[in-house]
């Protein structure tokens, strides 16, 4: 076969599957709202949780980084990438979060691929929560460690996992808020567990950090645990991107010497680093963004009225329903789109084969008139279809 009859193939199972993706240029959006091809969205399908993607401290931080760092970091954090913007941003989540050290990511996929790949080698164990990321599985596979999945966010699957002897080291992997839907991992168990088979415990917490625990400490600090590793990303409830990966100080240590997305990266831009260090600062003090937040998905799950479709049982800002079909999903995010709603359909191989999904995601910046909105049109398309 051709390298030209290949790719067509591929695409043509795409598009007869109903699973053609497609990205699409908006001209601008925040947590509420977004813009595009001229048109306004009422916009469900943001992970700017709190709103902080246009707070204007924020954007000022942002811009007077720029004007003393400029607008790049010009190089690896162990060139000349790593300035005091960096730092401060690093002492300040480690102080917030209880944790010796934190280490700055461009990216969660940058975190988590250099965590497992540097932790991890042949020989070694990784058990991996069934739904983890796809960050996570592919640096699984990518470290050359024995990958093993246990069921999803069951305790007792991670035991029978855990019983079977290893020569090497064991990594337990999980989230504290699972992306596609919405569910928060039994952390507690996990991590007793994990102890008692001398395993280590690493949480990406991308979906939980900010909006979860007190002062927005995320998931682990709601369910009172510290993991060997904790990662969290600033895309979602921070409004920015990039990440970090908290730990011990020989730990960190252990990652500047060995991590190559540290070695080999450029660095976040300085600038953004003076933001996220404001973004801090604004989410440690979101406590009634976050109740507003809470308010929000109570209203959401209490109304809504959709036959025929499963909403997960979710308690997050995100709230998958479950359709099943692809086009199915497609036709009704189509819908939405064309009552000035913005929700996103969700396909394998994305999440599971038929469980195609609407991906709804809510904001502390949406309005209760918002969410009614969307669930008037919603229940038309459920008494037209």
């Amino acid at each position: 076969m051709s390298w030209q009859s290949f790719i067509q193939t591929q695409l043509e199972q795409r598009k007869q599957n109903f699973a053609w993706r497609e990205r699409r240029c908006i001209d601008g959006a925040n947590g509420r709202e977004l813009n595009y091809q001229g048109k306004h969205y009422l916009n469900f399908a943001s992970n700017d949780y709190l709103g902080l993607s246009h707070h204007p401290d924020v954007v000022t931080a942002w811009q007077q980084g720029a004007e003393q760092y400029g607008v790049g970091s010009g190089g690896s954090g162990h060139i000349t990438g790593y300035t005091k913007a960096h730092y401060d941003l690093e002492k300040e989540l480690a102080e917030w979060l209880g944790y010796p050290k934190a280490l700055l990511f461009i990216s969660g996929f940058a975190a988590n691929q250099a965590v497992i790949t540097a932790l991890m080698s042949q020989g070694d164990r990784i058990l991996a929560d069934k739904l983890s990321h796809a960050s996570i599985l592919d640096a699984a596979m990518h470290s050359g460690a024995n990958l093993r999945r246990f069921q999803h966010n069951s305790v007792e699957s991670l035991e029978k996992r855990l019983a079977q002897t290893t020569s090497g080291k064991t990594l337990v992997i999980t989230e504290g808020v699972f992306s596609m839907d919405g569910d928060g991992a039994p952390l507690e168990q996990l991590q007793q567990v994990a102890k008692q088979h001398q395993a280590w415990l690493m949480v990406d917490d991308a979906h939980g950090i900010g909006v979860r625990g007190s002062q927005g400490r995320g998931s682990c600090d709601a369910e009172g645990i510290k993991p060997e590793i904790l990662v969290v990303t600033f895309g979602k409830a921070f409004g920015l991107s990039g990440a970090a990966v908290l730990c011990d100080e020989n730990t960190a240590d252990f990652f500047i010497q060995t991590a190559r997305h540290l070695i080999y990266s450029t660095s976040m831009p300085p600038a953004q680093a003076v933001a996220l260090t404001e973004a801090v600062k604004q989410v440690k003090q979101a406590d009634v963004a976050r109740e507003q937040l809470r308010h929000n998905i109570d209203y959401f799950r209490h109304n809504i009225n959709v036959p025929d479709m499963q909403l997960a049982s979710s308690m997050t800002a995100i709230q998958p329903l479950i359709i099943g079909d692809n086009d199915k999903s497609l036709q009704l995010a189509n819908f939405l789109r064309e009552k000035g709603i913005w929700v996103q359909a969700i396909r394998p191989p994305t999440v599971p084969p038929n469980s195609a999904r609407l991906r709804i995601t809510l904001s502390a910046a949406h309005q209760q008139h918002d969410i009614e909105r969307l669930l008037e049109a919603m229940h038309d398309f459920v008494f037209i279809s």
